[in-house]
């Protein structure tokens, strides 16, 4: 499970689908086990609180966006307007997206992560510009389970996942390469 603090009220929590399984849950479960589920989200809230220093109270809304191979990001918000000592309301909205999408800090990393995969058999992928980040959108859906968790591992390495979509990209970034972007970057780079 890893951490980030957004912002005074508002953290997220990166749940691999491995981290899932080490707490005794499943990805199906999550769905279809409403009370299972509440009760993984207050007990990573918990966890999270305490290791973020973040007092948890009052109306909390909870985001879950479950990606299809990395796992789930989860986006907690605090309401600072219904903050109440004596009680939490979870508010959890979840969203399934079928996009491998990582976001990548700089072009660098872009560079990086291509060259990686130079000499591997070539691997599909889109590459987006949109403020100040790139993102990498796996496009290879005919590739098995094992191989696209080898290429999510070291994907990893050098961005994190992302929710957004390649659509928002596409109407509000910047489309830098549709296919073939980690070929077309090693041969310039």
């Amino acid at each position: 499970m890893r951490l980030e603090r957004i912002s005074v009220n508002q953290f997220k929590i990166f749940l691999t689908y491995d981290d899932l399984k080490e707490r005794g849950y499943t990805k199906e479960e999550l769905w279809n086990n409403l009370p299972k589920a509440n009760q993984l989200f207050q007990d990573m809230l918990y966890e999270a609180c305490d290791e973020l220093d973040f007092n948890l109270d009052g109306m909390l809304m909870v985001q879950v966006h479950m990606l299809q191979a990395q796992g789930m990001i989860i986006l907690v918000t605090q309401n600072e307007d219904l903050s109440d000592d004596e009680f939490i309301e979870l508010k959890v909205t979840m969203d399934e997206s079928k996009e491998v999408m990582f976001e990548m800090e700089n072009f660098e990393h872009v560079i990086e992560v291509a060259r990686v995969f130079q000499n591997h058999k070539a691997i599909d992928t889109a590459l987006f510009a949109y403020d100040g980040s790139y993102y990498i959108q796996l496009l290879d859906d005919d590739m098995d389970d094992s191989e696209k968790e080898i290429i999510i591992s070291i994907l990893s390495e050098y961005g994190s996942p992302s929710t957004t979509t390649s659509y928002y990209l596409k109407e509000y970034g910047t489309v830098v390469s549709e296919h073939n972007a980690f070929q077309i970057i090693n041969q310039y780079f």
